[in-house]
């Protein structure tokens, strides 16, 4: 097999350099990767339980329980109870984050630069348009296979997290989402 036109080792292999580019231009942050990506999901996702926010980063849940802890006494996430119960905690952005995130995206947003700089505005809007399409077939694959899955076994999907695939929303504007490096959908402005 020639790695070089396998698709799955080049969207991974593509995903790990921008990944590794990002940290190098987000030292100035005083945030992980890991931490960067936690806020964007939970940017679009607040009050999620710990395991659902587990599930959308694919992450264990202890794990994610021990970066929550520290970014908690950071003061970037807040845990609040959960009226529905008592033994769960919701998550929520304090008012420290919020500005962070703008900064995030300053970062993604060079990294997204430098990676598409090969690529004229128009190719750069193709693929971005040609990734979306099969995110949207893998999402809609993964969300009928875990339908089937539950159905079969007769859970309740509600109850397991797992369960449920969700697929990115678009964001209302570029201010609102934070970049793929952190785990949301890269926008493309025209011109770049």
């Amino acid at each position: 097999m020639d790695l070089d036109r396998s698709f799955g080792f080049l969207v991974n292999d593509v995903a790990r350099l921008f990944g590794r580019r990002f940290d190098q231009n987000g030292r100035r942050l005083g945030l992980t990767r890991a931490q960067c990506r936690t806020l964007g999901y939970l940017t679009r996702n607040e009050g999620i339980n710990q395991a659902g926010l587990a599930d959308l980063l694919e992450i264990r849940p202890m794990t994610l329980v021990r970066q929550i802890d520290r970014m908690e006494e950071a003061g970037w996430i807040e845990r609040r109870p959960d009226p529905a119960d008592r033994r769960a905690r919701r998550l929520y952005l304090t008012a420290k984050a919020r500005p962070i995130l703008g900064r995030i995206w300053n970062v993604a947003n060079a990294t997204r630069d430098e990676a598409l700089a090969r690529l004229t505005p128009l190719q750069a809007e193709t693929l971005i348009d040609l990734l979306h399409r099969v995110h949207a077939t893998l999402s809609a694959t993964l969300s009928a296979a875990s339908a089937e899955s539950v159905a079969a076994n007769g859970a309740d999907p509600s109850r397991n997290p797992a369960a449920i695939v969700r697929a990115p929303r678009a964001p209302a504007s570029t201010a609102q989402a934070l970049p793929e490096a952190v785990g949301s959908p890269l926008p493309v402005e025209a011109g770049r």
